[in-house]
């Protein structure tokens, strides 16, 4: 879905130190003065230009743009997505990463994809998102919403840790594990699958559920209608473990805490390729097919 009223102002939310943002940025703003386009960028865009007078936290570009162009790989999008995903803004992922699942256009496709979103043409998935709340003692100590997954893992030097899955206020199963994932369709690419998940099309409305290193071989991973509410509980006794939330904030858990999971009301909308289909672009990703 592209935004209804023509675009007049887009914001730029870039990957930090990203050293070809100085050859990218400058002629991209160009490229929309000249069209009439009003650019707002934050302040890992303005420190690539050495002028820093005109960066914008990440927060106050989402609220003045009609779009988001994230340039950057699959960790700048997950930072975009929780200030695009709350005010309803579209993203178009233009990927200066390495792997980058959700960042599916290359950089040599960033001016043709941006005249055909400007036309209207390009398409956009709605990919569902998960709210995370901490809970110790009975009341909410943190709350966010997160596009791929939240993790539940041991520190570096820590033990295997206990946890007690609920679903839908039924046990379900005890885990001793080196951490519990809850992913999302969307997150079934990124740490779920390197610890041995399935890959979810994003169309599905499920969520994940991946042991990590799980003691009893048996315990293996599984998937659930996203309308589930899931519920984690930490066992007493249990030390040095975290919260992880899409890889990019770690909150220390106390014994007895409690992680809630349910789904969240807002939704990402994520710009795609008119040309490729999710499974080209995970034959792409994933090299199948390739000797």
């Amino acid at each position: 879905m592209q935004p209804s009223a023509p675009l007049q102002t887009i914001g730029i939310i870039s990957r930090p130190r990203r050293s070809n943002l100085v050859v990218v940025v400058p002629p991209l703003l160009h490229w929309f003065e000249a069209r009439g386009i009003k650019v707002l960028y934050d302040t890992e865009t303005a420190n690539a230009l050495h002028d820093t007078s005109k960066g914008l936290a990440r927060d106050e570009v989402a609220k003045g743009s009609q779009l988001l162009l994230v340039l950057g790989g699959d960790g700048t999008l997950l930072a975009a997505a929780r200030v695009a995903a709350r005010l309803g803004i579209p993203i178009l992922p233009i990927n200066m990463g390495s792997l980058g699942f959700l960042t599916s256009f290359k950089l040599e496709e960033m001016y043709p994809a941006i005249e055909e979103m400007l036309a209207g043409n390009l398409p956009s998935s709605e990919r569902v998102m998960l709210d995370v709340e901490l809970l110790r003692e009975g009341k909410v100590v943190e709350i966010q919403t997160v596009l791929n997954e939240a993790v539940i893992n041991k520190g570096a030097l820590a033990r295997m840790i206990d946890l007690e899955l609920m679903i839908d206020d039924e046990f379900v199963c005890r885990y001793r594990v080196d951490g519990l994932i809850v992913a999302t369709p969307t997150g079934s690419t990124a740490y779920s699958l390197s610890a041995g998940g399935p890959i979810v099309h994003p169309s599905v409305e499920s969520w994940v559920i991946t042991p990590i290193c799980p003691h009893t071989l048996s315990d293996r991973p599984v998937v659930i209608r996203d309308s589930s509410e899931v519920v984690i509980n930490l066992s007493e006794g249990t030390e040095s473990v975290f919260l992880t939330l899409d890889g990019q904030t770690g909150i220390p858990m106390q014994p007895g805490d409690q992680v809630r999971m349910t789904r969240a009301a807002e939704r990402l909308k994520l710009i795609q390729p008119q040309k490729k289909s999710y499974f080209e672009i995970l034959h792409s990703k994933l090299k199948w097919g390739e000797t």
